[in-house]
């Protein structure tokens, strides 16, 4: 079988409104990434490639079958990548290469996260209550 890493930052959290599409997969740790910086959308955030404080992600091995469940939610478009609602780019985490998406559109305007996590800035990821890397 093979596996996808990927990282996850908004609703796809545990305790967030569509963390059920990854209650099959394998949950990795955490750990937060400086090459990202999340814009609060409203009912979701999205990442843009930029430098940050350090975001809290989620990482999760999933499968293929998983992964293309997450593709469709987050609109990402295989063969038109730029076109989607988002794109996916690996980056690199203590866990290794994980996939991200990347929001596409303009984000002009909306409120910026730049450390911490969705969707208040506040640090979800408690060390010791997850498995936690630097």
């Amino acid at each position: 079988m093979s596996l996808n890493r990927v990282g996850v930052y908004g609703t796809l959290k545990k305790g967030y409104s569509n963390h059920h599409f990854l209650t099959k997969a394998h949950f990795v740790g955490c750990c937060r990434l400086k090459q990202i910086i999340l814009y609060d959308i409203g009912p979701f955030p999205g990442a843009k490639l930029r430098p940050s404080y350090g975001v809290d992600v989620e990482v999760y091995d999933v499968t293929n079958e998983i992964f293309a469940r997450l593709d469709e939610l987050e609109g990402h478009k295989p063969r038109a990548p730029r076109s989607g609602e988002y794109d996916r780019r690996q980056l690199e985490t203590p866990f290794g290469p994980v996939w991200i998406y990347i929001y596409n559109p303009d984000v002009s305007g909306l409120p910026e996260i730049r450390r911490g996590g969705w969707p208040d800035g506040s640090t979800s990821l408690r060390r010791g209550a997850l498995r936690w890397r630097s």
